[in-house]
């Protein structure tokens, strides 16, 4: 089976703008493939360079070395198969939910009517149905969280790229949302490459947790295929015995590396 994304020995430097002879590789010879349909959660220490792989893979990085293909062929420029979740929210505040939501297929030329259409469907969808005319400071963290994931979902991308989505949510709002994440993935299982710090989060929503190590030239140091069964309700998946065996295996492989990237950061 063609993998959905292949990151093939990807390395990354970069060099400083004060000084060319200065060099900093944050990314070296990495390899992550990601299978049609697959939930890949990838976790690390701070700083150790997930989100210059999510970058290389949406096309907005060119890595230094090594190659991406996407669905098999070799990405040159901009990843259009892919549609990205940034940690911060990304929607327009001059424009209301429903206009958010339907700006990608404004932007593709789909006519206003059709594309409202479609906007107010992925509001029901994500739970807001009836609040398309609320502008973004006038909803609240999760809300704003549902409508960004609506208006990338919407575009129907074929991979999913989310880059720690959930960080700033509180603990019950974020449970929320992985719940809701889950049910729109299950409905038409897009290959998912989720970036997050938080161990726990990252296994209870994945078929597979790749972890990689401290920077400087970070590289996989381990991967844990999860066994546990699907449908999953994160608060309640937390709690079985198979979670806690998968959260301490996997805990004692990059525990170190935690500890060498928070030293890191202090200095």
């Amino acid at each position: 089976m063609t993998p959905a994304l292949a990151l093939e020995r990807i390395t990354c430097t970069f060099v400083s703008r004060q000084d060319r002879a200065k060099r900093y590789t944050a990314v070296k010879e990495t390899t992550l493939v990601v299978a049609p349909g697959e939930f890949v959660s990838v976790v690390g220490p701070t700083g150790c360079g997930k989100t210059t792989l999510l970058n290389i893979a949406a096309g907005l990085l060119q890595p230094s070395a090594g190659a991406v293909r996407v669905l098999g062929e070799l990405l040159v420029g901009t990843n259009t198969k892919a549609g990205y979740l940034f940690q911060s929210d990304a929607l327009m505040p001059w424009r209301n939910a429903i206009d958010n939501v339907t700006a990608g297929l404004e932007f593709r030329g789909i006519a206003r009517e059709a594309a409202r259409a479609q906007g107010e469907e992925w509001l029901k969808r994500v739970g807001l149905s009836g609040f398309g005319d609320r502008y973004p400071h006038q909803l609240s963290g999760g809300m704003r969280k549902r409508i960004a994931l609506a208006q990338t979902l919407i575009l129907s991308p074929q991979i999913l790229l989310m880059d720690e989505p959930f960080a700033a949510l509180d603990i019950q709002t974020r449970q929320l949302m992985e719940n809701e994440l889950l049910e729109l993935w299950s409905a038409d299982r897009k290959s998912v490459v989720f970036i997050t710090h938080d161990l726990e989060e990252a296994i209870a929503l994945a078929d597979r947790v790749v972890v990689l190590s401290a920077g400087p030239a970070t590289h996989p140091i381990g991967e844990y295929r999860i066994d546990l069964s699907r449908p999953r309700d994160v608060a309640e998946v937390r709690l079985t015995p198979r979670f806690l065996e998968l959260h301490t295996e996997i805990w004692h492989a990059m525990k170190d590396e935690v500890l060498k990237g928070y030293a890191q950061q202090r200095q």
